[in-house]
């Protein structure tokens, strides 16, 4: 197991389980069989999911073992509502699910068929309920990896990948991201992360730093300044959003926002579709807390880890773990829509080029190589630094089908490390755009309350650019 993996199988808490949890809302119900012969061809096709992970005082690896897919495979029923909307109780059981931990003598994969879901618009699903931990790969590598057991038609069934996609899949994702880095930048990566762990006050003297680091070419300069601008980010405001989670989760997710339209408004406003959406999650919070405490400061500000995927473009899927955090504050403050959006795109763009991502990856890399006691400090000292974990997948645009039955939406959050106690995410979907938010109960009880505001922070970026609000 590579050290970025052990890092994330060494992370679990009372107050926050490494699990990566999705929700998929079927328009049919998929017999537990099917979703069986599903995962037979295509997750235990791949080692990491019939294989459990073993520790010792030397690390950790991979222990193949027989599956026994019923282990893995739970189906059950929310009761009925007399035809009215049961998504709360769907919310609740996914909330719980969110901190229940894996079995871990068994692969750290579980997933729920859970039949009579009614949603807000009246129709009945049934949800499939996905959780599994950060150890076996990223959200994105995973996300490909489920999207993968679906089809485009709704008799086709899946297909075991070729030996050599699963060869690939096992390879170290490390290869492939430092491959187009020159070696003395790669010295520079290790260095930063190094002296980090040993000292966060040896970045006192940074000047001095950056100048002999330059030595190594531009490249490893730029390292060098990232490598700084995370280790001594200052803390965040203090909201309702911040605090010592007690492990107890509430989840809620919106319904789709059409995506067309996102984008037409991001066309209108000269700034790309993530813009749009961040100054949307921007809104959300800042309505949220001025409903619980009255004002906000202006110069309120929440910083927000963004998972950066840091893997090339490839047909052949890499499990593990292969990505960054950046951390992107969000001008919260800011009560003006169009303002607001103005400054989180000019924050976008700074992060653009930035080797941030790669820091961040090469310090999980030293930690989890690290003894327990360091690695629970360096955590702590970036749960300070930030009040929420968010991340934007993109997904496929045309509709799946899982054994005869058509995928209508889907949802997944990351889960949060050390004492941050919030994670958003957004993801899309044939043609839709979703927000959900995973809250620990020590902080907010009332999630619904933060997504209801996502979509009226979008109308008003709407209204203002029919009325010609636009720069």
């Amino acid at each position: 197991m590579s050290a970025v993996d052990t890092a994330w199988l060494r992370m679990d808490s009372d107050s926050n389980q490494m699990m990566i949890v999705g929700v998929a809302m079927m328009a049919q119900p998929i017999a537990p069989d099917g979703l069986k012969e599903a995962l037979e061809t295509r997750f235990l096709a791949y080692r990491r999911f019939r294989s459990r992970a073993v520790t010792d005082l030397a690390g950790a690896w991979w222990e193949e073992q027989e599956v026994d897919l019923d282990d893995h495979v739970i189906h059950t029923r929310i009761d009925g509502h007399n035809g009215t909307s049961n998504k709360a109780a769907l919310q609740r059981l996914v909330g719980e699910l969110s901190q229940q931990p894996l079995d871990p003598d068994k692969p750290l994969w579980q997933m729920h068929l859970v039949d009579n879901c009614i949603g807000e618009d009246g129709k009945l699903r049934q949800a499939l309920v996905v959780r599994i931990h950060h150890c076996i790969a990223d959200g994105v590598a995973l996300v490909r990896v489920f999207m993968s057991m679906f089809g485009q038609h709704p008799d086709e069934h899946p297909k075991q990948p070729p030996k050599a996609a699963l060869e690939a899949a096992e390879a170290n994702p490390w290869d492939q991201i430092l491959s187009p880095i020159t070696a003395t930048s790669v010295k520079a990566i290790d260095l930063s992360s190094t002296m980090f762990v040993k000292s966060m006050s040896m970045w006192a003297d940074v000047d001095k730093m950056a100048e002999r680091l330059a030595t190594y070419g531009h490249t490893a300069a730029q390292l060098t300044t990232d490598a700084v601008k995370l280790t001594t980010m200052a803390d965040d405001s203090h909201t309702l959003f911040k605090g010592k989670p007690n492990g107890k989760k509430h989840v809620s997710w919106s319904e789709p926002l059409p995506l067309a339209d996102v984008k037409a408004v991001s066309k209108a406003y000269g700034c790309s579709v993530n813009d749009i959406l961040m100054s949307a999650v921007a809104g959300a919070l800042r309505g949220y807390l001025q409903a619980a405490g009255g004002s906000v400061a202006g110069d309120c500000e929440v910083r927000v880890m963004v998972p950066v995927n840091l893997r090339k473009d490839s047909p052949r899927q890499r499990l593990g773990n292969a990505f960054g955090l950046v951390p992107l504050v969000l001008p919260v403050g800011i009560e003006d829509p169009v303002a607001r959006l103005a400054e989180v795109q000019r924050r976008m763009n700074e992060l653009k080029g930035s080797y941030t991502a790669l820091v961040a990856m090469s310090v999980l890399g030293v930690l989890g190589a690290s003894p327990k006691q360091v690695q629970n400090e360096i955590q702590n000292f970036f749960a300070r630094k930030a009040t929420a974990v968010m991340s934007n997948v993109p997904g496929p645009q045309t509709p799946l089908y899982l054994a005869g039955s058509q995928l209508d939406q889907i949802m997944f959050w990351v889960p949060q490390s050390g004492d941050i106690g919030v994670g958003v995410s957004i993801l899309s979907y044939n043609g839709g755009v979703q927000f959900g938010i995973v809250t620990d109960d020590a902080l907010v009880r009332d999630p619904d309350n933060v997504i209801a505001r996502f979509e009226p922070e979008f109308e008003k970026l709407v209204l203002l650019a029919l009325m010609d609000g636009c720069p």
